[in-house]
């Protein structure tokens, strides 16, 4: 697909500046999702195996993106869910993770303590979020393999609030052989990474790809797969679900095991059109458009006279860009970008997240500095 083709699949407002929240659906995946419906609408006496094959090709594109076999990918229903079951599916030992993540890559872990799964062991925290780099992870585990009772540690790939790209290469290297779960939403399909450090990668489709609510996957590393219990795997889990005998059931040998139940076929429908549209113009061409335009964007907010809060290296950065606002500002900053037509997210009295995506012009983040330049 021509970059031309890729950017017409898209028809959001041209100042929509908030990826980071949720990515309006292509055109692509609203048919999708129409004609799913319609589908489901006539009926018949296939339609509903016809409906659920479309896991499969979603879980066959993840295979291809993720560069993990189809055995090891399962889908969810969305990022809190799946890192749910990663959570209560962990045992014998810590957790450590930073209480900056996001509270979906926080809660799971909490619940999971409560029921005596997992410890919870929280990296050092100050006045600004923390950045989760190899060097803060190993001095959290006393410089390495023999340090603390830590058995897992939980990191988001790109961080919602201060956009930074951890180093999950390094962060494998000082953590040897304990477990690396990586809630990549943030991340995944807009940022060339390296997934297979993860031993859970966990992504929602609704944010930076762009395929809407509903649906979400799981990809494990052989070490995730066979260490990671299926602890809230459920009915369609199982070998033969469809005996429908009152017995347990052998669990599936593959990551089908945490599956709970069908998800919608809409949704991962939707999903797998979202997936192959990225597949179709490939990451490193839509991290590279993006890229271009985070450095425009910086250059405006200099000129603007505005503070950039988030990592301004490549290799620490993907697609988020934080505005610092001086004088606890913000709110009022924010509601001038709204009355510029610009959408972005609010963060405390001093920051605003501008997120952009391959379809993001540059005039569109000249707009946006020079409607935040009135706070400089």
């Amino acid at each position: 697909m021509s970059e031309a083709d890729y950017l017409a699949s898209f028809a959001e407002d041209p100042l929509y500046l908030n990826h980071a929240s949720y990515g309006p659906p292509s055109r692509a995946v609203v048919e999708t999702t129409r004609r799913l419906l319609e589908t489901a609408a006539i009926g018949g006496p296939d339609v509903s195996a016809r409906l659920h094959s479309e896991d499969g090709r979603a879980i066959a594109a993840l295979s291809r993106l993720v560069g993990a076999p189809a055995e090891r990918i399962t889908l969810t229903g969305n990022t809190s869910l799946g890192l749910m079951q990663v959570a209560f599916g962990v045992s014998g030992g810590d957790v450590l993770l930073s209480r900056d993540e996001f509270p979906a890559n926080v809660y799971p872990w909490l619940r999971a303590r409560d029921v005596g799964r997992v410890g919870v062991r929280s990296l050092p925290s100050g006045d600004e979020p923390v950045r989760v780099t190899p060097e803060l992870v190993a001095e959290a585990l006393g410089g390495g393999a023999s340090g603390p009772d830590v058995v897992a540690v939980a990191v988001s790939a790109v961080d919602f609030r201060t956009g930074f790209v951890a180093d999950l290469a390094g962060i494998r290297a000082v953590i040897g052989d304990r477990l690396l779960v990586v809630d990549g939403i943030q991340g995944f399909g807009v940022a060339d990474l390296d997934w297979s450090y993860a031993d859970a990668l966990v992504v929602g489709g609704q944010k930076w790809l762009r395929a809407g609510w509903g649906a979400a996957f799981v990809a494990f590393s052989q070490r995730g797969l066979d260490r990671i219990d299926p602890v809230l795997g459920g009915w369609t889990g199982v070998e033969g679900p469809t005996r429908y005998d009152a017995l347990e059931h052998a669990a599936l040998p593959d990551a089908g095991k945490h599956s709970i139940t069908n998800l919608s076929p809409f949704a991962t429908g939707s999903l797998a059109t979202a997936l192959e549209l990225v597949e179709s113009a490939g990451v490193e061409a839509i991290a590279a458009r993006i890229a271009t335009t985070v450095d425009v964007l910086h250059a405006a907010l200099d000129r603007a006279g505005i503070e950039v809060l988030s990592p301004r290296a490549r290799g620490e950065r993907a697609a988020v860009v934080v505005a610092g606002i001086e004088g606890s500002r913000a709110a009022e900053a924010h509601a001038r970008l709204s009355a510029a037509g610009v959408t972005s997210t609010l963060h405390g009295d001093s920051r605003i997240r501008l997120s952009v995506h391959a379809t993001t012009t540059s005039a569109a983040v000249e707009t946006a500095a020079a409607a935040l330049g009135e706070f400089s």
